[in-house]
């Protein structure tokens, strides 16, 4: 604690406004300093990642597995299946909710480096919040989420939801698809999520600061936050040592 002594002075009337002045830096002086608040919660715990087979190339780990339980791949299909309550989101307002338990497939990516993944899933929407999902994990405080969901009118639309310690929620475009094609890219500085019909024509879903350390886990996951469990499948997935040219076209 640093403490200040005013000692008093004669003054003229035209010294008022400095004596003002010098008496609120004073009673200030007597204020213990208070800490700033954090910009993002403190990480809470180790993350216990499954060391996968090559059965599950290109992926690497699994969260919130086992994967052998979750995960069935036939060729280059792979079909993730979540059980009830299960979910990525920390609610920043109330009342309180916070889940990290849906399963995902993840692979370590050099964030050093620029990248690109891609897929194709398609989830089974059966009610709210069913949705297959791309995703980028630092840990459970920390993440980002790109899903194919149906939402609260049982629409199909892409929604994002990026997490610092508390998570946003944003719905984009609804889709008449069952299936949707998701792409995230990076050439280091900026990351870019967008979504296709066709694997062709690509639409720019939000572009953000890369401020993610130097190595993330990327990969696909599902969930089902409101129903009794959902199964999402995915194909034609893709990693690339390149990011896209244009960050507005996805291309």
């Amino acid at each position: 604690m640093f403490t200040c002594y005013l000692r008093p002075i004669k003054f003229k009337a035209t010294m008022k406004p400095l004596l003002v002045l010098l008496i609120i830096i004073a009673l200030g002086c007597n204020e213990a300093k208070q800490p700033l608040p954090d910009a993002v919660l403190p990480l809470q715990k180790e993350i216990q990642l499954e060391q996968l087979s090559e059965k599950y190339q290109p992926f690497e780990y699994g969260l919130n597995g086992p994967a052998g339980k979750f995960a069935e791949v036939q060729g280059d299909r792979i079909t993730l299946k979540a059980e009830k309550q299960t979910d990525f989101f920390i609610e920043p307002g109330s009342p309180p909710y916070e889940l990290a338990n849906a399963p995902l497939l993840l692979k370590a990516v050099d964030n050093t480096k620029p990248f690109t993944f891609s897929c194709k899933t398609t989830p089974i929407h059966q009610v709210k919040y069913d949705a297959g999902m791309a995703f980028i994990f630092v840990d459970e405080k920390n993440w980002l989420k790109f899903a194919f969901e149906a939402d609260e009118r049982m629409n199909k639309r892409l929604v994002t939801v990026k997490t610092a310690g508390y998570s946003d929620d944003n719905n984009h475009d609804a889709v008449e698809n069952d299936f949707a094609y998701l792409k995230i890219s990076s050439d280091t500085k900026v990351i870019g999520f967008y979504y296709s019909l066709d694997n062709k024509e690509w639409q720019l879903v939000r572009v953000f600061k890369n401020e993610y350390p130097s190595v993330i886990r990327l990969g696909i996951g599902t969930q089902s936050p409101a129903g009794e469990g959902n199964t999402s499948v995915f194909e034609e997935i893709q990693f690339s040592g390149q990011s896209v040219k244009d960050f507005r076209m996805g291309i």
